[in-house]
């Protein structure tokens, strides 16, 4: 079973790796199967260097041989029986080598698969004050380029430290059981290595861990300008931009450079103390061998082997290199799973089959109070009834708290005091789907999916059949203008439907909608951005929608509201008047004289 991303961790202080393993616990069959090839791939490889001081003792020695032991008194039968065990062991090593190969990077694949999925999913259902906080940017990067950066390092590094670690023990005791008077001799460079190691990390990881902040911002960068390209071009400011990004650009590569800098330190600093290591090996088990003190085959061997345990080691630079991105970019997405979910679904099911729910629910706020910063209330003690299958039109002056209802109701935020009640249950108990499902929202800033017209109706509605994609574009007077489409239903809109005009696109999520078939619907603004023509056949098709259905109409343009069953006027986030058109003009009050400016009286 995955594991939930609030059980990964609970602190965001505690070092990325101890939580990446924590993490990788439901991969261990796979993780096992990997490090056994990679141990025993390590193992055969290391076994051609004893196979050279075999040899060499077979040719000095001959019928005295450590292989004459087995029985095989006959130099000539000696070497052609080493040179099968040579095949064999190269057949193995080959294969193992192919097994881990594989297994780490299929490994490296699923994780950084899974582990983007479960971001993603966590990050869906934070709260919306958690995106107004944090840029699209930024988040992408963590998504995309931070998990990347994960597997990465478990496609070579993990693989890398298996095999040295490996190394380290079989050379280590091989050298104590065959030469222990020359054995320390080789040992001495491995503390040293390690303990520059861990020096090396120490230093490292802060410097990649600004790296991975100057990515972020970087991306934000560019995810920002490419959004907002139209305006760059309509203001001639593609210079200054450019200029922009080359300043992020050129502050990510200063950071990557002091990372660097230390980084490429390291294997040159590794390479002298092993090089040490390896002339005392030389020289100490040389004289050894002189004096008759060493065999000469055991001689060949340990150098050999010295090269076989010392030098590898100086690839840690590289795999250290990789191990710090990785934990850099490990601690950034497991801080984001560590973001907790303030927005907790319910557990009552909406009587979607049942009682007012089908003829649109009865809404009720209650006392309800909600601030966006802590100090400056949007709502004060807000309340409001709105009947089962009435229309009611909500206005007032910018800043007023009308949108905020809104935002309020689909549960988008939580509120700070009061209650929200749908068809008289709170809506902190009602399931989040549910909740969602039983309203549809149209609203200014209407936003379309690359892809197709049909299956930006039947966005939320993935059962719909085409016919009823085309019934939904017929009552939001849509179906005209997809006929004119170069391959109508079929046309690709464009990133958030950039193809099409804005009236074209507030039709499409009409019919959207319409299609959804929700007991609620939530008209904000969303004849707002459009041509008296199109506002006009908007409003006949939402004419159709509003039906046996609880509408709520948010409108600057009072044009559009005026047929309402009630109509609310807000003031500092409270109810200041409230009527239906003829009786808030007749009050002379806020309505009023807002109408008097759009009508031009």
């Amino acid at each position: 079973m995955p594991l939930s991303p609030a059980s990964l961790l609970n602190s965001s202080l505690q070092h990325p790796l101890p939580r990446l393993l924590h993490y990788s616990r439901r991969y261990r069959l796979a993780i096992g199967q990997a490090t056994a090839c990679s141990i025993l791939n390590k193992l055969f490889d290391l076994a051609p260097p004893v196979l050279i001081g075999a040899a060499v003792d077979v040719v000095v020695q001959q019928q005295d041989s450590l292989i004459a032991g087995w029985g095989v008194r006959d130099p000539g039968a000696q070497l052609v029986l080493l040179s099968l065990l040579s095949a064999l062991i190269w057949g193995l090593e080959s294969l193992f080598e192919y097994g881990y190969d594989r297994l780490w990077r299929n490994l490296a694949q699923r994780m950084q698969h899974d582990l983007r999925l479960e971001t993603y999913d966590h990050v869906q259902h934070l709260e919306m004050r958690f995106f107004e906080e944090r840029s699209t940017g930024g988040l992408l990067a963590i998504l995309n380029d931070d998990i990347n950066q994960l597997e990465r390092f478990l496609d070579i590094g993990a693989n890398e430290i298996l095999q040295v670690a490996t190394t380290v023990i079989v050379v280590s005791g091989g050298f104590f059981l065959l030469a222990p008077e020359v054995a320390w001799l080789t040992m001495i460079p491995i503390p040293l290595i390690i303990g520059g190691s861990i020096a090396f990390q120490n230093r490292l990881a802060p410097r990649y861990a600004a790296v991975r902040e100057k990515v972020s911002l970087l991306s934000m960068r560019l995810a920002n300008n490419l959004s907002g390209i139209a305006t760059i071009k309509s203001f001639a400011t593609e210079a200054d931009e450019l200029d922009r990004l080359r300043q992020d650009s050129a502050a990510y590569g200063r950071s990557n450079r002091y990372a660097i800098a230390l980084s490429a330190a390291f294997v040159p600093l590794i390479r002298v103390v092993i090089f040490g290591g390896f002339i005392a090996t030389l020289l100490v088990g040389g004289r050894e061998a002189i004096a008759g003190r060493l065999a000469v085959g055991t001689y060949s061997t340990l150098v050999f082997m010295t090269q076989r345990l010392l030098w590898p080691l100086t690839r840690l630079g590289q795999t250290l290199d990789q191990y710090q991105r990785a934990m850099a970019s490990t601690q950034r997405v497991m801080n984001l799973l560590d973001t907790p979910i303030r927005i907790v679904s319910g557990g009552q099911a909406l009587p979607q089959g049942q009682g007012a729910i089908c003829e649109g629910a009865p809404i009720a706020f209650s006392q309800v109070q909600f601030s966006y910063q802590p100090g400056y209330p949007i709502l004060r003690g807000l309340s409001l009834t709105i009947p089962a299958g009435h229309t009611i039109g909500i206005a007032g002056a910018t800043g007023s708290g009308k949108s905020t209802l809104v935002k309020l109701l689909l549960r988008f935020y939580e509120i700070e005091s009061g209650t929200i009640t749908i068809d008289g249950l709170d809506l902190r108990d009602i399931q989040l789907p549910d909740l969602r499902r039983a309203i549809g929202l149209v609203s200014q800033d209407v936003f379309l999916f690359e892809g197709t017209v049909a299956e930006n109706i039947a966005y939320g509605s993935p059962g719909a059949s085409f016919e009823d994609i085309c019934n939904a574009a017929k009552l939001a007077e849509a179906e005209d203008f997809i006929a004119q489409l170069p391959q109508g239903y079929e046309t690709i809109v464009g990133e958030r439907g950039q193809k099409l005009s804005g009236g074209q696109r507030q039709r499409l999520a009409i019919a959207r909608a319409i299609l959804k078939n929700p007991p609620i619907l939530i008209l904000d603004e969303a004849t707002s951005a459009v041509d008296n023509e199109t506002e006009a056949a908007i409003s006949r098709a939402l004419a159709h929608i509003t039906e046996h259905r609880t509408t709520i109409a948010i409108a600057h343009r009072l044009s559009t509201i005026r047929h309402a069953d009630r109509i609310y006027v807000m003031d500092q986030g409270q109810i200041a008047e409230a009527g239906d058109h003829e009786t808030l003009i007749a009050q002379g009050g806020i309505y009023a004289n807002l109408w008097r400016v759009q009508t031009g009286e």
